[in-house]
């Protein structure tokens, strides 16, 4: 039996298979920074970011697993410095 991969594994999977994603993402917390904003939640760019692409690109198979906002969002951070900070982080449960 093939043990199951972890959530971080399985975040960087879809990761390397939807690069749209994380490109949105910085884009949306980019636009917010320059309207000088300096937090944001990653939950309600995670739901902007469903209606994008469900609505906006008519993308009936495009779903997006919740588990994978905080992975975002600490990519996003760890990426690009003038976004350090932007999105609150707790601790990571699983691996």
């Amino acid at each position: 039996m093939v043990p199951p991969i972890s959530i971080q594994e399985a975040f960087e999977e879809f990761d390397r298979d939807h690069p749209e994603v994380y490109r949105y993402l910085v884009r949306l917390a980019f636009e917010l920074l320059g309207k000088g904003w300096v937090h944001y939640g990653i939950g309600a760019l995670w739901e902007r970011m469903r209606w994008h692409f469900r609505v906006e690109q008519d993308d009936e198979d495009f779903k997006l697993n919740n588990n994978y906002r905080s992975r975002y969002a600490r990519k996003i951070m760890a990426e690009h410095p003038q976004l350090a900070g932007f999105f609150e982080l707790r601790e990571l449960k699983a691996a």
